[in-house]
């Protein structure tokens, strides 16, 4: 079976974009996902975040991007079982120059998913792809938006995130109407919520009455443990796994994999 292929998508920074990029994939991989993630931030944060040095990059989502490699040539196992992971490099920050002028330089990353049945995870196909985005909407935004089946949305309990929120919808919307046409938001996550904060509930509750089913009802609190992990090479669960940020990620993989089979079910 094809896997489902989720961009986590947000044009602002400092989000947990990339935090929930890996802490989420190895939370579907505890219950029994085989996921893919693919970093095309040229920061490589979600590479760093899971232990891949920037030696052992000798390839990357770069060259897949410019035709020069498959995704089963790029992939690299890490430490965390049942997930592998497309390393990013600097050389990310070149790759508009270079596919810029090709007709089809926003379905490069679509083409490179065709060929993902060659791809094992523990002599497994892969079930799951996450695809970590710059915080921005460029290039490279856009072909994770064409390739995937939906976005998911980190969203800081802060002032400023519905704002945030209308400009990626507007986005999407554009890419689903003239490039990738099955594109739906599969949901919006909450993060970095403080419930000692005023702020963070009003801000909760605001996303949640505009937005309604689409926020999962699983909350990423602020915590320190998820802070520490990334220096550490490890996603949070692997680091401190009753910590309150892990648990909140396991229980978003399961709302994430139930609204799945309810969309496959419909």
């Amino acid at each position: 079976m094809k896997p489902r292929i989720l961009t986590l998508a947000n044009q602002k920074g400092g989000v947990g974009k990339t935090t929930t990029t890996i802490n989420l994939a190895t939370a579907l991989a505890a219950i029994g996902e085989r996921v893919l993630i693919v970093d095309i931030d040229p920061q490589g944060n979600a590479s760093t975040g899971l232990g891949i040095s920037r030696q052992n990059r000798e390839m990357s989502s770069y060259d897949v991007l410019v035709g020069e490699a498959t995704l089963a040539d790029v992939a690299l196992e890490t430490e965390v079982p049942n997930v592998s992971i497309v390393a990013s490099t600097m050389d990310l920050l070149g790759v508009e120059m270079v596919i810029s002028s090709s007709a089809d330089r926003a379905f490069r990353l679509r083409q490179a998913f065709e060929d993902i049945g060659q791809l094992r995870i523990n002599g497994q196909p892969v079930s799951y792809v996450l695809i970590d985005c710059p915080p921005s909407l460029n290039l490279l935004t856009i072909n994770a938006l064409a390739a995937a089946d939906a976005v998911l949305v980190p969203m800081q309990c802060e002032f400023f995130a519905l704002e945030g929120l209308s400009q990626l919808l507007q986005t999407i919307e554009q890419i689903r109407s003239s490039l990738n046409p099955a594109l739906h938001v599969q949901g919006i996550v909450m993060t970095m919520y403080d419930q000692r904060n005023n702020l963070s509930q009003q801000v909760l509750n605001d996303v949640r009455s505009e937005m309604g089913d689409l926020v999962y009802s699983t909350v990423i609190p602020r915590n320190v443990r998820l802070s520490e992990a990334p220096s550490y090479g490890k996603p949070a669960l692997l680091y401190d796994l009753q910590c309150a940020g892990s648990q909140a990620y396991l229980r978003l993989a399961t709302e994430v994999i139930r609204r799945e089979r309810q969309l496959s079910a419909a």
